[in-house]
């Protein structure tokens, strides 16, 4: 297919960086206290719940995650490691189609974005893990506000500098990302990866994207 797109934006954690398994391998260690650890789709239920709640009004990123380990572990009835998730998220990595399919776009013309919910000073740590760069950043932190709130995809907007219709946004999560970005006007592709809960570690949503791809090498097809 032909696309009109002049940028191809991504979410991050979730959608380029596999963390639902950097939380998993986060909490491990600390879950072999318990005599019956939760499975993992209850713990990530918990991590999204905790989350967005923190989300709603802003803080920095860090705090989010100090905030979402203290009331994990107080739920677990476990001793609060505030630094677990602050600590590990350095260390989580990208799937593994990313590093081929992101430069394989940009060598086909398109520009690159991401759109996430982060401190920069944090989301620096994660572009470590990438061969190629992005042509733009919007982070929570410029925008003061999270996803799925207006504040964040209105610095997007402004610093892409082109119609919501030439850009095609690309993510995991229908709550943070293809439900507001479809609302603006933005294409949207949601990443649904097979063998894995469609929401995860991010709030149950109900949304209407575009096109439905497996994973990342689609969007080859795709463009």
């Amino acid at each position: 297919m032909s696309a009109p797109f002049k940028w191809v934006s991504f979410d991050c954690y979730g959608t380029l960086i596999d963390w639902e398994e950097g939380i998993l391998n986060a909490l491990a260690p600390h879950l072999k206290a318990l005599k019956a650890p939760p499975p993992p789709e209850e713990i990530l239920s918990l991590y999204a719940r905790f989350e967005s709640e923190a989300e709603r009004s802003w803080r920095p990123y860090r705090e989010v995650l100090r905030l979402v380990a203290r009331r994990l572990f107080a739920h677990l009835g476990l001793e609060p490691k505030e630094e677990v998730f602050l600590a590990s998220l350095p260390r989580w990595k990208p799937f593994p189609e990313v590093n081929e399919v992101l430069p394989a776009l940009k060598a086909r013309g398109f520009k690159l974005a991401l759109i996430s919910n982060i401190d920069l000073e944090l989301l620096e740590k994660t572009l470590a893990h990438f061969t190629f760069e992005f042509d733009a950043l919007v982070t929570a932190e410029e925008a003061r506000a999270y996803k799925p709130y207006d504040p964040i995809f209105d610095l997007a907007e402004a610093r892409l500098g082109v119609a919501p219709k030439e850009v095609l946004h690309v993510a995991q999560s229908l709550f943070h990302d293809v439900v507001p970005a479809k609302r603006r006007g933005f294409r949207v592709s949601w990443v649904r990866r097979p063998g894995r809960d469609p929401f995860g570690a991010t709030p149950r949503a109900q949304g209407s994207p575009d096109w439905v791809i497996k994973d990342l090498t689609e969007l080859l097809e795709l463009l």
